[in-house]
């Protein structure tokens, strides 16, 4: 019997067919991202949905894969994951400033732990939020203490993890027995023994839709921060700096000794500086909502 990728297994992998499917749909451009996103918004644009959701499918696809270990056909998995892409589209605000994928991700996520909880045989009772953070978190938690022996866990070792996720030390008991209890970590995910459970556990890692989209993000507020600050004067600036943008802000009065005046007096400069600086700011939002208004309607 010659050897079967994961990667081309209907149950443990998504088809190549599919996945040649929708690479076929074109990655957006932040700026035509945008303008889809308000024709929506604004007008109930359908082919402008359309385009968002076909563009995001192998973000989808992505996510879905981080979620194998939980025996299930990965074609419903990402079916799921589609329906929360679908409602992302449907809230998605481009005003906000950041990219759909950001948004998007969270729905998807949200959308496949609902199905993996509602299809899997230890969640079929129905779960509490302290429950459902334990079941998508427990065996990391248990990997990252060297905890993955069957049987249950040590009270310290429930004490580590309760306080690592935050729940009660019972919930971590009662659920450490019903995982074990359902199928070990190290069982074969097939008879013909190809990998064990433990090497298909999820990924919560940031994808790098995620990293791009935050890099990003705190670039243009970068940016900003640095032009605005160009309407200070010299010792505008200095305060503001030493006040609001230092890792150990400085006092005010080292900062009144320094200028030779009062500390009231250094105070008021810095609020009349953080006023100045917060008016360039939103005149700079203005100017690129100006700009993005200019590009939709050409």
């Amino acid at each position: 019997m010659g050897n079967t990728s994961l990667s081309a297994s209907p149950e443990f992998g998504i088809p190549p067919r599919y996945l040649d499917e929708i690479r076929r749909f074109p990655m957006l451009e932040p700026t035509e991202e945008y303008m889809l996103a308000k024709s929506w918004r604004e007008h109930g644009d359908r082919d402008a949905a359309h385009k968002l959701v076909t563009s995001h499918l192998r973000l989808v696809a992505k996510i879905a894969m981080g979620y194998r270990g939980y025996g299930l056909p990965i074609g419903e998995v990402v079916s799921e994951g589609n329906v929360g892409l679908m409602q992302a589209v449907k809230r998605f605000d481009p005003d906000k400033g950041f990219r759909l994928a950001t948004y998007a991700m969270w729905w998807i996520k949200a959308a496949i732990q609902e199905y993996i909880l509602r299809s899997w045989s230890l969640v079929k009772m129905g779960t509490t939020a302290n429950q459902k953070k334990l079941f998508f978190n427990l065996r990391k938690a248990k990997g990252r203490i060297s905890a993955l022996d069957e049987g249950d866990l040590k009270p310290d070792q429930v004490k580590q993890i309760a306080t690592r996720l935050g729940v009660p030390e019972q919930d971590v008991i009662d659920m450490n027995r019903r995982l074990s209890g359902d199928a070990s970590l190290n069982a074969p995910l097939r008879e013909e023994g190809e990998g064990e459970w433990q090497d298909w556990l999820v990924d919560d890692s940031p994808t790098q839709e995620t990293v791009l989209a935050r890099e990003e993000e705190g670039q243009n507020r970068l940016a900003a921060l640095r032009d605005a600050l160009d309407v200070l004067n010299p010792r505008e600036r200095r305060i503001f700096e030493a006040r609001r943008l230092a890792e150990d802000p400085i006092t005010l009065e080292d900062l009144s000794s320094e200028f030779g005046v009062s500390r009231e007096r250094v105070r008021q400069i810095e609020v009349r500086a953080f006023e100045k600086v917060q008016d360039a700011v939103l005149a700079e939002v203005s100017q690129r909502e100006v700009l993005r208004n200019r590009l939709q309607i050409a």
